[in-house]
């Protein structure tokens, strides 16, 4: 597989500590509803002519539930579950998450009722929290070939499906930089934190009063951005639970920490052409999508998941867009300064305390099947407008954000690395982010604070 990309092993004794539910991805819902049923939706063709997987006769007339916690896909998937029972006659009834909340809260709601879910699509760190009691061993299945890179494994064992990719970075808009300055825009020209600085001045020169856009809500702040300081440590989730423990241990000083640093140097620059930032904590969420579709800004701190909110708001999917990666230091050796940050942020875990196992047999037939059919692996990518983490997939995303990832992944110019963090770390230190977005707080407050959180952590 390709060079740099880690198998996430997990040990017991850090799931034992951080028992967590981590915002990887994308948050919980979208302030703008991309299933709107009185938008006119534009629908990929998916060719269902030829489909050689072989469906299990037996489990026809099954019922299983898929409780979905990734709400831009809600009705992509319930196609996917229809196209699924036409074939095999077992239905797949889609439960969505209610927005704004959390996945973990509600799967373990459904079990202490006693009507768990067959099926649960969570953030990782969700799957580890819950994995050794509630979930059916995955290791065996014929697919985990197909991801190797992204399997998270707990204790030597799968218990979790890796639904898809997601990455984040500096979203740009290549027509808005290329107007301003009157010249083509190479991504790849740009390596260090004083060439995004000196490209950003030229934006301000050229009639871009304020060229960054920059979310104020504290799952962005506290879980996308401040996480890079774990992240970044080596580019591996390894390192990322070898630097938290550190920290944890007070045996890394934060005031010395060069990533925390860093992070905090790239922050001030975003901080400083804010378009938001005479009122940067009354920034409102589509209107960024709205600034950077017209021109109003080039470039957005955020992941994939918001093509959605860019394409209602005028963005093509011809259109150049693309990310910058999020620039820490000045060393162009530094891989933080030439990839981006992209891992398997949902997992699909499932039932294996409740679930029959005609019920469990049939939601590995559904997982297989999107792996493996032909007509699953389209709709994965064309209908759910997903970045495959199985190679054995050949369908590309079409919307520029999720193919710009996906050429990334393959050109190794990503890095897989996942924080697992305490579920209420993004709300918390989402705080202090904030109060240091809005300039009310200092370095030093806000590096007591993330120090005061993981001093509290048992």
């Amino acid at each position: 597989m390709r060079k740099g990309v880690m198998k996430k092993v997990i040990s017991l004794g850090l799931i034992l500590v951080l028992m967590s539910a981590m915002l990887t991805g994308c948050r919980f819902g979208f302030a703008s509803d991309p299933d709107d049923p009185n938008e006119e939706e534009k629908e990929i063709p998916i060719d269902t002519s030829v489909d050689t997987f072989e469906y299990d006769s037996s489990l026809s007339g099954t019922n299983i539930t898929l409780l979905n916690s990734k709400a831009e896909i809600q009705v992509a998937l319930e196609k996917m579950g229809a196209e699924f029972e036409k074939k095999s006659g077992v239905h797949v009834e889609v439960m969505p998450v209610t927005d704004g909340d959390s996945p973990y809260t509600k799967v373990v709601s459904l079990y202490n009722s006693g009507t768990p879910p067959t099926a649960s699509i969570l953030d990782t760190t969700d799957v580890i929290a819950l994995a050794k009691e509630k979930a059916a061993d995955l290791s065996d299945e014929s697919w985990t070939k197909e991801a190797e890179g992204y399997l998270t494994e707990v204790d030597g064992k799968i218990y979790s499906f890796p639904l898809c990719i997601e990455g984040r970075g500096i979203i740009y808009n290549k027509a808005v930089i290329e107007e301003a300055l009157g010249e083509s825009f190479e991504p790849d020209s740009v390596t260090t934190q004083d060439e995004f600085k000196e490209l950003l001045e030229r934006l301000v020169n050229a009639g871009i009063e304020k060229p960054v856009s920059m979310a104020k809500e504290d799952w962005s702040l506290g879980a996308h951005h401040l996480q890079y300081i774990y992240e970044t440590y080596e580019g591996t989730s390894e390192g990322a639970g070898e630097v938290i423990e550190k920290i944890k241990a007070g045996k890394l000083d934060l005031e010395s920490y060069d990533r925390l640093r860093e992070f905090l140097n790239m922050f001030d620059i975003l901080k400083k052409y804010n378009v938001a930032k005479g009122d940067p904590l009354g920034a409102d969420y589509d209107e960024m999508a709205i600034d950077l579709a017209d021109g109003k800004t080039a470039f957005w701190f955020n992941g994939n998941w918001a093509w959605p909110n860019i394409s209602e708001a005028g963005a093509k999917e011809e259109d150049e867009y693309g990310f910058l990666p999020y620039f820490l230091n000045n060393d162009r050796n530094d891989f933080v300064n030439h990839q981006i940050q992209a891992s398997p942020s949902k997992q699909v875990m499932l039932d294996g305390q409740i679930a029959s196992e005609k019920e469990q047999a049939a939601a590995k037939e559904f997982l297989n099947w999107i792996v493996y059919s032909e007509i699953g692996q389209q709709m994965l990518v064309k209908t759910c407008n997903i970045i495959p983490p199985f190679k054995n997939n050949p369908y590309e995303p079409s919307d520029p954000l999720s193919a710009d990832i996906y050429t990334k992944v393959h050109e190794e110019k990503a890095f897989n690395a996942s924080a697992i963090v305490p579920n209420d770390h993004w709300a918390v230190l989402g705080a202090s982010m904030q109060k240091y977005l809005a300039d009310r707080s200092s370095r030093e407050e806000l590096t007591e604070d993330i120090q005061k959180y993981w001093d509290e952590q048992e």
